[in-house]
């Protein structure tokens, strides 16, 4: 079922899924589709208020939801919440509709991504990056699970590092 032309991008938040995954899908010419954005769209708010209201277990459900339409897609980019592995039904979707690259940085990295971004439920702790090493040692293993392909994030531009994807993804296939 992988003729599909679909590529999804797994990773942790600050990863680069959308900024990677856009630039992927001009490249090659597919459509680019970003997991959050659409539940922002069904739902006509942001992803924090659908956590301030439904908890993060109503978001996962959303999420799943939208994941079952998008994979089902074709020719398609899609940026996936980081999350989303979290779901065995998820990994099962995303693993029989389309090639499946894991974004992976270091927790330092993710941190410099992501620490003034407010748009991210999970981090609005105490502690935000003890919070972000824990879901990286919750969801590396589930990420590599996943993964057809695993890529190196951190120390790399955009161009240089969706380049090296394209390379990867021809000797995938």
């Amino acid at each position: 079922m992988r003729d599909r032309g679909n590529i999804f991008l797994v990773g942790l938040m600050g990863a680069g899924k959308t900024t990677v995954g856009k630039l992927l899908a001009k490249r090659l010419r597919k459509t680019f589709l970003d997991c959050d954005q659409e539940i922002q769209k069904r739902t006509g708010v942001s992803i924090p208020v659908i956590f301030e209201i439904e908890g993060e277990s109503g978001f996962r459900t959303r999420e799943s939801a939208a994941l079952k339409e998008l994979t089902a897609m074709e020719n398609v980019v899609l940026a996936t919440g980081g999350g989303a592995v979290l779901s065995r039904e998820n990994r099962q979707l995303l693993s029989r509709n389309g090639t499946v690259v894991y974004l992976r940085a270091v927790v330092d990295d993710l941190w410099a991504r992501t620490r003034h971004d407010r748009n991210r439920p999970l981090l609005q702790t105490e502690d935000p990056r003890a919070k972000l090493a824990g879901l990286f040692a919750e969801r590396d293993p589930l990420y590599q699970e996943v993964a057809d392909i695993i890529i190196d994030t951190s120390s790399q531009s955009v161009y240089t590092l969706v380049r090296q994807l394209e390379q990867r993804l021809r000797q995938h296939t």
